[in-house]
């Protein structure tokens, strides 16, 4: 990791880089963590902020279409090759349950970070199975808000408010200060 990067923590702030109190670029304090397809335009909403999110939920919805009529073609695989009643049910209720826990996790993970991360990774599997359930999760997030804005926005407040807190609480420049003189 470099000195400009800087990854969340658990209290919510972020450490490395400018958090550190480490002026990178022309100004110092934590910087935004950006989100994929939005950058750091969720700060301020900037940069076609509005169309982006309007383009990924109608993408995200489309996908999740597509994806529900490539079931099907695969359901009337089944039925072609004659397998049989139980394991037709068998797939409908896997495909069903792991849509419905893979929206589930999506979700949750767009308003708190995980709290025990080799779990989400345990369920990653699961979730590509339901993917169509992780697409309908999106598309619904990204109506109302770039997925995961709330969560980035509520850590980056409390790194910028410890910041200012940091920075506020020093008296003077500690280079300017004299160093004591010995007594002999």
């Amino acid at each position: 990791m470099s000195d400009d990067e800087q990854t969340p923590d658990r209290a919510g702030g972020t450490t490395g880089g400018a958090a550190d109190g480490k002026a990178a670029g022309t100004g110092g304090g934590p910087r935004p963590e950006e989100i994929r397809f939005f950058g750091t335009t969720w700060v301020d909403h900037t940069g076609h902020y509005a169309l982006r999110r309007a383009g990924l939920a109608v993408g995200a919805l489309a996908a999740a279409v597509a994806a529900c009529f490539v079931l099907r073609f695969a359901f009337q695989g089944l039925r072609i090759a004659n397998t049989g009643g139980l394991v037709e049910g068998l797939v409908i209720v896997m495909f069903a349950v792991c849509s419905a826990i893979a929206c589930r996790k999506t979700w949750e993970g767009f308003q708190r970070r995980p709290d025990d991360p080799a779990r989400e990774d345990s369920l990653r599997g699961l979730k590509a199975i339901g993917f169509i359930g992780s697409l309908l999760a999106y598309g619904a997030r990204c109506l109302t808000e770039a997925p995961g804005e709330k969560l980035h926005r509520a850590e980056y407040e409390t790194a910028l408010a410890r910041y200012e807190k940091r920075r506020g609480s020093r008296t003077g420049n500690p280079a300017a200060r004299r160093k004591p003189k010995r007594g002999r």
